[in-house]
């Protein structure tokens, strides 16, 4: 008989009342009590966890199977026990204070089946006040892996394993840790994985802080328990993942967060173990860090691990308090500006007797940029575009801002230069009022059929950025994700007379994030399906006129532009340009058929090199009738064309006519 698709293995020590929780948020699930199976260890609790869980084993006989033992000391012992009676396809380990959303296991059993992946992350939710991890959860992740995604910075072990993958690598937790026993199964598991996704689009998890903070990552303090997991886990990378950019994608989490938090507990310790301490933790980390990965860790980051490397207690034991005051603070911590750098003014900056080099300070690339938009419009040939932009932290002194185009796929660029306008009082209600931008105001227009360097744009997509700069600093963005709630987002289609030559020019902003571009001769925005002809009809105030209606969503274009055109096969021509109906919804076209020479004409709507058939005059449209010159003539749709519209113009045959009505 097959067993189940998920083995659920739940490590619960004294997890009253969480645990009632925990079991029911399982045996709800959607995927069903056939696909499932629980495996509760009761690591030797004497709150009354183990007798709750009997007492759900009565409920729910056929899915809960619950093992009693002596305390272990940590969840290891317990997870293993309920891995070696696991018979399902793939196992979820869900720690005894969470709980699982209803759609939990079907959605990552789904994710997995339909992708290959022997891994799947389901979205993490704190609760009761509890962090969770985010930057992996960003968006779906059908497949991934290790090193092209932020997987590997949620390294606890409450996600969805293929059970083949554990027993073909024969994980098991390690039993002799009271932390990081899940970075040694998971990490091993993420390398080893053939394939990892991630549901972002789902509440997977709710990861739950305890009221009597009792969870255990949460207790177990000490610097001394993070120096026994982590040297394990840097000879890991070493053995397994060879030297270049993939090594230092996995060091980067380790020598940023593991780092901080051995710090943050290293404090609380005695002198003599924080200099011992220490000096361990910077042996240890030395075959991970060097000053290729400086570009990736944050200048917090690089002066943290300077000072390890260095031994320098005093100073770190003064960084990390000055780390907790920012954090109860919430402001940026200013900047010194020098030859175009930004550095951060963290303790010792440019203290002669430490000799901390500039680059652990250096923020430049790390600077926030602050922007919107508060007019982006299209008239003519010209975009008017308004707003502000600068730097966080950098005052608008020596402002340098310009326009950036830049062709998406030749790469290449125009610099425009731009008016910079003052912005009074910006800034002050962020911060706490500590920065404040008074010339952050941009104004610039834009002609395409001159921006490029004297001539027209080229036709391409033009993504539309600013190169905010100020005191030699500078940084591009692309803007229109942040405007104004009057300025629009939706495509507007203008037609422009560029020399001579219509073109087609859209503005519009891209999904999702909804920066601003410019369509240049309709490569996402094609102009043909924006304009249709609706009717034919003889207007209603002047028998003697045809009438089309037109449909038009072009949001501008040359006056006289889009124009019937009628030929009568024999080199006569006449031209009738489109104007706004009096309904305001649509244009119209209209044809004066009295002044037309006789002559069967046909025709097309233009604009520029753009095209639109005419349709055939409907079915019953009688003939409009007058008189030239005392005689009478009439207009009439010609038979015989088909799809096509074609009208007959002719002087009346009054012999005939007078015929027709004699005939009995």
């Amino acid at each position: 008989m097959a067993g189940p698709a998920v083995s659920v293995v739940i490590a619960a020590y004294n997890a009253m009342p969480y645990i009632t929780r925990c079991i029911t948020s399982v045996a709800e699930q959607s995927i069903g009590w056939d696909a499932l199976e629980i495996l509760a260890v009761d690591d030797g609790s004497t709150d009354g966890t183990g007798e709750e869980l009997d007492r759900l084993a009565k409920e729910h006989p056929t899915l809960l199977q619950v093992f009693h033992q002596s305390n272990s000391g940590g969840p290891s012992a317990p997870r293993n026990k309920g891995l070696d009676h696991a018979r399902g396809t793939f196992v979820f380990f869900l720690d005894a204070d969470d709980h699982l959303g209803p759609e939990a296991l079907e959605r990552m059993v789904a994710m997995a089946e339909a992708n290959g992946t022997d891994i799947v992350l389901g979205k993490m939710v704190g609760e009761g006040g509890r962090g969770a991890p985010t930057s992996m959860f960003r968006r779906n992740q059908p497949r991934t892996d290790v090193f092209s995604s932020r997987v590997y910075w949620t390294l606890n072990p409450m996600k969805l394993f293929r059970r083949d993958l554990l027993e073909r690598l024969d994980l098991r937790f390690p039993t002799d840790l009271r932390i990081g026993e899940d970075q040694l199964f998971v990490g091993p598991a993420y390398l080893h994985a053939n394939g990892i996704s991630v549901v972002a689009d789902y509440d997977c998890l709710y990861w739950v802080e305890r009221e009597d903070s009792g969870n255990i990552t949460l207790r177990t303090g000490g610097s001394e328990p993070r120096l026994r997991f982590l040297p394990r886990m840097v000879d890991l990378l070493l053995e397994q993942v060879p030297p270049g950019p993939d090594r230092d994608h996995l060091a980067h989490r380790h020598l940023t967060v593991e780092v901080q938090q051995f710090l943050d507990h290293l404090v609380h310790e005695p002198r003599p173990e924080q200099e011992k301490a220490l000096a361990r933790l910077a042996e240890v980390i030395a075959p991970l860090w060097h000053e290729g990965l400086n570009d990736r860790l944050s200048a917090m980051a690089r002066l943290r691990l300077h000072l390890v490397r260095h031994t320098m207690l005093d100073e770190l034991l003064e960084l990390v308090g000055f780390e907790s005051e920012l954090g109860r603070k919430g402001v940026a911590t200013p900047v010194l500006v020098d030859g175009g750098r930004a550095y951060a003014r963290y303790p010792y900056l440019r203290d002669p007797s430490r000799g901390i080099p500039d680059a652990c300070y250096d923020v430049t690339r790390r600077l926030g940029v602050r922007h919107r938009v508060t007019r982006a419009e299209l008239r003519g040939s010209s975009l008017h575009l308004t707003g502000h932009g600068y730097l966080h932290r950098i005052a608008t002194e020596d402002v340098s801002t310009e326009l950036l185009l830049r062709e998406r796929d030749s790469g290449t660029e125009y610099r425009l230069p731009v008016a910079h306008t003052p912005t009074p009082g910006l800034g002050r209600e962020d911060d706490e009022g500590h920065y404040v931008y008074e010339t952050a105001g941009f104004e610039v227009s834009v002609d395409v059929d001159t921006a490029a360097d004297g001539s027209g744009l080229p036709d391409g997509l033009w993504d539309i950025s600013l190169a905010i700069g100020a005191q030699g600093i500078s940084r591009a963005v692309r803007i229109g994700s942040k405007r104004d709630a009057s300025v629009p987002g939706a495509a507007a289609t203008h037609i422009v007379d560029g020399g001579g030559q219509a073109r087609a020019v859209t503005l519009y902003t891209t999904t999702p994030h909804g920066n601003f571009t410019l369509d240049i001769g309709e490569r996402k925005h094609g102009v043909l399906p924006q304009v249709s002809v609706s009717t034919v009809r003889w207007a209603a105030d002047a028998p003697t006129e045809l009438e089309f209606g037109v449909r038009c969503a072009l949001a501008g274009l040359p006056v006289g532009a889009l124009a019937v055109h009628l030929e009568d096969g024999r080199g006569g021509t006449a031209v009738f340009p489109a104007h706004a109906s009096p309904s305001g919804a649509d244009l119209v076209v209209r044809v004066p058929v009295a002044e037309l020479p006789a002559g069967l004409w046909a025709g097309q709507l233009r604009l520029g090199g753009w095209v639109w058939d005419l349709p055939p005059a409907p079915e019953g449209l009688v003939p409009a009738k007058w008189r030239r010159r005392g005689l009478p003539w009439y207009a009439k749709p010609a038979p015989d064309q088909g799809e096509t519209f074609a009208v007959q113009v002719a002087r009346t045959d009054l012999v005939r006519a007078v015929a027709r009505r004699l005939k009995p």
